[in-house]
């Protein structure tokens, strides 16, 4: 029979398991970066310095508000008091308004508030951004996306309101900049093809000239200088970020303004008299700081905030957790309220701003109702409490968290093994800033891989740093990304591969007759494991239109014998869709194991949390990363967003195998939610067998069947819920998996089902092939062309 994945009737069509949550962007490939690396973020200390005119004050972002900062006596005071986040502030030339952006966690919108009256005009909303008025104060320039989807620049007529859109490129242009001739303006461009610019065009005619190009600079941005001579700009440099002057007239040799090691300075701004260029930065604690440095260099000078005055009053609530917990805060009008200091997340999903306490934890908030989310790893249902808050007072709230089920006094211990610690996002972190999310997280494993962004290869310093004294274990990992041939991660290594990149699409080794066999191999040689992360985000990856959507070389690596893992749940994957594949690798009696991670960025804002997606994995022995990884390679495991699953059949665990087969065998299946559920269900060989609908989440149950087994194959249990509305789980639909538990011996087959795979198997082959001459258009590659022919040798054999 062919294998298939018949579901309990679902609201609405599976996706990957992270979606856009504000309008989707055309012109960029990973909507996700635009997110992470575009939008404003929310943070603590100041940020996004916009000096005034009159050189007395600074605006500045903090804490999802606007506040204008006197350097003078160091206090800052809070001039916008929506429930939404603001940020980003630009100053009209005469001084009397401000133009900012504000986030309802849906869309952005440019306002423009009139100091004096506190009255605000929305400019415009969807994705409307960065904000610049015009040098006669005439306009507001900003950026916004039209109903096609593209992210263009626009200018808005202050007075009438009447916009215009100026540019129509497909990709990211952003963040404009008037020139102070009022005939110029400056930008950041993202093209479709992956290139970054700093242009400066013509207004008028629209000609345009390219300042400076580069490969995903993140959060880079350019400031026209007041005399109009200048840019500073803030880019990637060989030992960190740096923040550099430019002539915009003659482009080309910059002078360094300002670096530190692992350093993020962020947005630049000049001074009204052009003598100094602002930016932000943030500090060990996750705090940005912000600093000033001369036209001419030199010493970076701090400027300190010594008090923040809200203009309202303010008391002081400790929330106590019992133990490390997320939690997500807001005040009265629904603005969220977060610590002095640490990272502060958005869960796209569910649209709040999250952060962790390490089990008690204390913030300054406006006076009045407070209202306190928390919850903890993925088995802790959501705990909630409303606490009033008097001017000048201290008060505590207390929340319990109890899981549905304790997976680890069960034996299963949690992995998260395909994230990102450093990422092109605002903040540089370091291992130790792992640990309080891990263990709110409740992730025992945590194998944070080294990237590349284009042909930056980050993080090489923290190569080789292991913590696996106790729990949470952290060892990095490192991901090999020939995009045209699909990612591989390898966990496990004492030494990196190397190229990190290669094949169509870079500019580097872009012909090699390299497959991704050899980092696999590597990765075994010094016996680690390596796992084919986020191979498909399509449904269906057998109907024509999806065989495309496989990785060129993950059906010849499979079948070779190659892969140890493959992630069956993370960000980018459909897992429905991933699913399809490994139930024919498993049919065709291939040893890959299901593996779990969420492919988040730590270092981001705007990014799910640790362990999103994640396994459990169920060591012989003490708990130990030897006995982790053994077993993980073995597959006593099992996936998932948000259920948790003990099945056993026979006696049989994931992993196991039924030695001595009778046709008709008891089967168990524990599933423990906090998330909702649809579907439960037990898979022979790739066929539901039995299924039956969940009880309202949060939930413990246990179901019990008698099943037929065919003679040889696997059994596992699958669990699929709709579109995740609430916490702990961030995912967009929870989904769990189990190992397979073998029949008679591990990896048998069921002929009719072993046949049926290979046919599938051998189709994607034969489309990965035509995509594999495609792109390396007649350059002789006989090694990778060997590894098809004898995967495509070894399906004819299994097809018999």
């Amino acid at each position: 029979m062919r294998p298939c994945l018949l579901l309990v009737m679902l609201a609405s069509p599976l996706h990957a398991q992270w979606t856009n949550r504000y309008p989707m962007n055309a012109g960029l490939g990973h909507h996700v970066y635009l997110e992470g690396f575009e939008l404003p973020i929310m943070a603590t200390g100041a940020g996004d310095a916009a000096p005034s005119p009159d050189g007395t004050t600074i605006a500045i972002a903090s804490r999802g508000w606007i506040w204008l900062l006197d350097p003078a006596s160091g206090v800052a005071r809070r001039v916008t008091s929506s429930a939404h986040v603001d940020s980003r502030p630009a100053w009209s030339p005469d001084g009397k308004s401000l133009a900012f952006v504000r986030d309802d966690s849906r869309t952005l919108a440019v306002v423009v508030r009139n100091l004096a009256t506190g009255k605000e005009r929305e400019v415009d909303r969807a994705m409307a951004m960065d904000p610049a008025f015009t040098p006669d104060g005439s306009g507001v320039w900003y950026t916004n996306l039209d109903a096609g989807g593209a992210l263009d620049l626009r200018l808005a007529d202050v007075r009438t309101g009447a916009r215009v859109r100026i540019t129509r490129e497909a990709g990211l242009e952003l963040a404009p900049r008037p020139h102070p001739d009022g005939k110029r303006i400056v930008y950041l461009s993202k093209t479709r093809a992956g290139g970054d610019q700093v242009r400066v065009r013509n207004i008028a005619d629209g000609t345009e000239r390219t300042l400076l190009a580069g490969n995903i600079v993140s959060h880079a941005r350019a400031a026209v200088s007041p005399d109009g001579q200048y840019i500073a700009y803030n880019w990637p440099g060989t030992a960190g970020w740096e923040v550099r002057l430019m002539s915009i007239e003659r482009p080309g040799p910059s002078v360094l303004l300002y670096t530190r090691p692992r350093g993020r300075p962020l947005a630049p701004s000049w001074s009204a008299d052009g003598q100094w260029v602002y930016f932000s930065e943030g500090d060990r604690e996750q705090q940005l700081r912000l600093y000033r440095v001369s036209l001419n260099g030199g010493s970076a000078e701090e400027i300190s905030i010594s008090r923040w005055d809200y203009g309202v009053p303010t008391g002081r609530v400790i929330i106590e957790t019992g133990g490390p917990a997320r939690l997500h805060v807001t005040d009265q009008a629904g603005h969220p309220l977060i610590p002095h200091s640490g990272m502060i997340h958005f869960d796209g999903q569910n649209g709040l701003v999250f952060f962790y306490s390490s089990g008690s934890i204390v913030l300054d908030v406006p006076a009045g109702t407070v209202h306190v989310r928390a919850t903890r790893g993925l088995a802790a249902p959501a705990a909630q409490t409303t606490i009033l808050v008097p001017s000048g007072g201290l008060v505590g709230a207390t929340l319990a968290l109890k899981p549905v089920w304790d997976a680890a006094k069960n034996g299963w211990f949690s992995g998260d093994h395909h994230f990102h610690l450093n990422y092109g996002g605002q903040f540089d972190l370091l291992p130790q800033d792992l640990t309080l999310p891990l263990r709110a997280e409740e992730i025992d494993v945590a194998t944070p891989m080294l990237a590349n962004l284009h042909h930056r290869y980050e993080d090489q310093d923290l190569w080789g740093y292991r913590s696996i004294a106790s729990s949470p274990m952290v060892v990095f990992a490192q991901e090999v990304r020939s995009h045209f041939l699909g990612h591989v991660g390898l966990i496990g290594m004492s030494s990196l591969f190397w190229p990190w990149t290669w094949g169509p699409g870079y500019e580097n080794y872009a012909r090699d007759d390299r497959s991704n066999a050899e980092p696999l191999e590597a990765a075994r040689a010094q016996g680690g494991l390596g796992i084919y992360v986020h191979p498909v985000d399509v449904s269906n990856p057998f109907a024509r239109e999806g065989l495309a959507a496989l990785p060129v070389n993950l059906i010849p690596d499979a079948v070779l014998g190659r892969v140890d893992l493959l992630e069956i749940v993370g960000l980018w994957n459909n897992s429905v869709g991933t699913t399809e594949v490994w139930y024919r690798l498993l049919n065709a009696g291939l040893d890959v194991m299901p593996s779990g991670g969420t492919d988040m960025m730590s270092d981001l804002h705007r990014t799910m949390a640790l362990g999103t997606a994640r396994v459990y994995v169920r060591p012989e022995g003490p708990f130990t990363w030897a006995s982790y990884l053994a077993a993980f390679k073995a597959g006593r495991s099992f996936v998932s967003t948000g259920p948790l699953l003990d099945l056993r059949v026979h006696g049989a665990q994931p992993g196991d195998v039924i030695a001595s087969v009778t046709r008709s065998v008891e089967v168990s299946l524990g599933v423990h939610s906090a998330s909702p559920v649809d579907s439960i269900a037990i898979v022979v060989n790739g066929v539901t067998v039995e299924s039956e609908r969940a009880p309202p989440a949060p939930f413990s149950t246990t179901v019990r069947r008698t099943i037929r087994l065919p003679r040889a194959g696997w059994v596992a249990a699958r669990v699929v819920g709709p579109p995740v509305d609430r916490w702990p789980a961030m995912a967009d639909r929870t989904f769990a998996h189990t190992a397979p538990i073998w029949i008679g011996e591990r990896f048998s087959t069921d002929p009719a089902s072993r046949r049926a795979a290979a046919g599938d198997l051998l189709r994607a082959l034969d489309n990965a092939e035509q995509r594999l001459d495609a792109g390396y258009a007649g350059s002789p590659i006989p090694k990778i062309k060997g590894e098809f022919a004898r995967a495509r040798e070894r399906l004819h054999a299994l097809s018999r």
